[in-house]
């Protein structure tokens, strides 16, 4: 698997200093007054991924760019596929929820607090190693928690910190959907936990009252709380980090306070029920707070909690290990290719080799472009990505790249064990 930041609140450390060209944001993680998104599709930026710690959103001048909230992970070792289990259920929300009365939020967070843990990851880039933070929401006793898939992606190791328990425990990924941003991790070794409960987003409303929870500023203790009202339903964004993007539908927009470090928790309703995952939020700052956010629903959570705890990978969700490459990657632009001096437009730019790693004793260098991958066009870091998450470590890949000379090299790579996307 390539070593990305899809969805990474952390930064490529590229060598040679590349860094990628972007459009001129607005309002960190603040919205102007009486701001509303444009219509149609709003376009976020999500944050590198050694700002792992938080998603930020920038409004820009005709596109909204978000910075996700969260951090990568990667499993040790290869996760056990599951047999089916019994789907995990939404409940009804209570006709209370719809009163739009305000939320007594420390009430709230005093109920579901038990169930928010904090998500600390390390990450490996060509130059260097990282960490970053996150949130997660446990959804069973025996340690099974929902966070965003930018949580986890490309890390090395995970660890969470569980309120009430001490020390740290170790997690690994049971799956993931990177088109979703959702995950599912297993916290290692542990019983009678708290759960959260979730209800059905479908019946969710413009107005309703809403808390934001979770690890703000990955600070780690007593989590943050934050009140607000649901803005708008139905938003489709596309979450950015400078190197790739990618599009989200039906998220919950609420005027919540979130701030980096948040995703991957719970946004609540006035009965103390999740109604959706904090994923993203407007700001031209990786490190400010913003009232423009951006949560998944929690039934499209649950679609895919479900899909993985029964066993069943798909074209878009993933379990167990993945093969690894070894790269960090951008998607090649007109701005960039002038920067690096390339003559082309169009490819995974490789922006760092990871020592000893599978490409790099094929011979793939910096500012190489890789434009093939067993026979499907490479166009971007999402299409690579796309095609390498289907093969599993030991397997034979053909790669197909142009280096800095313009000069086109192909070789058959056998990828290997590392972050699980």
């Amino acid at each position: 698997m390539l070593n990305s930041d899809r969805f990474a609140s952390e930064s490529l450390d590229s060598p040679g200093g590349l860094t990628p060209p972007s459009d001129p944001p607005v309002d960190p993680f603040d919205s102007p007054s009486g701001w509303s998104p444009p219509p149609g599709k709003t376009h976020l930026r999500r944050a590198p991924r050694r700002l792992a710690i938080g998603a930020t959103v920038v409004a820009l001048v005709g596109m909204l760019g978000v910075l996700l909230l969260g951090t990568n992970t990667a499993s040790a070792g290869s996760a056990t596929v599951l047999s089916a289990t019994a789907p995990i259920a939404a409940v009804s929300q209570p006709a209370s929820a719809f009163s739009g009365a305000s939320v007594q939020a420390s009430t709230i967070a005093a109920n579901v607090d038990p169930a928010v843990v904090d998500i600390n990851t390390v990450f490996q880039t060509a130059s260097g190693s990282g960490t970053a933070a996150g949130t997660g929401i446990i959804l069973t006793a025996t340690g099974e928690v929902l966070t965003n898939n930018h949580v986890v992606a490309g890390a090395t190791s995970i660890t969470v910190l569980i309120a009430g328990r001490a020390g740290t425990h170790t997690a690994t990924v049971m799956g993931v959907d990177p088109t979703a941003d959702v995950a599912l991790i297993q916290i290692s070794g542990v019983s009678g936990l708290p759960t959260a409960t979730l209800a059905d987003s479908s019946t969710l409303q413009a107005g309703e009252s809403v808390v934001a929870i979770g690890n703000a500023g990955g600070a780690g203790g007593t989590p943050s709380v934050t009140q607000g009202a649901i803005v708008a339903l139905g938003q489709s964004i596309t979450a950015t980090d400078g190197a790739s993007s990618e599009q989200l539908t039906g998220m919950i927009q609420s005027n919540a306070t979130i701030a980096p470090g948040d995703s991957g928790g719970p946004l609540v309703n006035s009965a103390g029920q999740v109604v959706g995952m904090i994923t993203a939020g407007q700001s031209t700052s990786r490190s400010g707070a913003t009232q423009v956010g951006f949560a998944i629903p929690t039934d499209n959570a649950l679609a895919v909690v479900n899909q993985i705890r029964a066993g069943q990978a798909g074209s878009q969700v993933i379990l167990g290990q993945v093969g690894y490459l070894g790269i960090s990657v951008t998607d090649l632009t007109p701005a960039i290719a002038a920067q690096v001096g390339l003559n082309m437009t169009s490819g995974a730019l490789v922006v760092g080799v990871i020592s000893g790693s599978p490409a790099d004793q094929a011979g793939l260098g910096q500012y190489a472009v890789i434009t093939d991958v067993a026979g499907n066009p490479v166009n971007s870091t999402t299409d690579l990505g796309n095609v390498l998450h289907s093969y599993k470590p030991g397997d034979q890949v053909q790669v197909t790249w142009t280096d800095q000379a313009s000069a086109s090299h192909t070789a058959t790579i056998t990828l290997t064990t590392g972050p699980v996307i």
